[in-house]
């Protein structure tokens, strides 16, 4: 003799309450994950970038004097 009944509602309770329990987990994870490629982000920024050194125009070689004794 069963002590209690589970009823369809009650069964759709428990399924709905799970099924919040593992999303917050979801959202948690994803929040974590997106915490860290922001901090990551924020150290790579405050590092000094270098900074572009213009190049010569093609085909121009640039003019070297001579040192002679004086």
């Amino acid at each position: 003799m069963p002590i209690g009944k589970i009823t369809g509602q009650g069964l759709s309770a428990v399924a709905l309450l799970w099924g919040c329990w593992l999303g917050e987990r979801q959202v948690m994870r994803r929040a974590t994950l997106e915490r860290a490629r922001v901090l990551r982000d924020i150290e790579r920024l405050r590092r000094p970038q270098p900074q572009p050194v213009s190049a010569p125009a093609p085909g121009i070689v640039p003019r070297h004097r001579s040192v002679t004794a004086a």
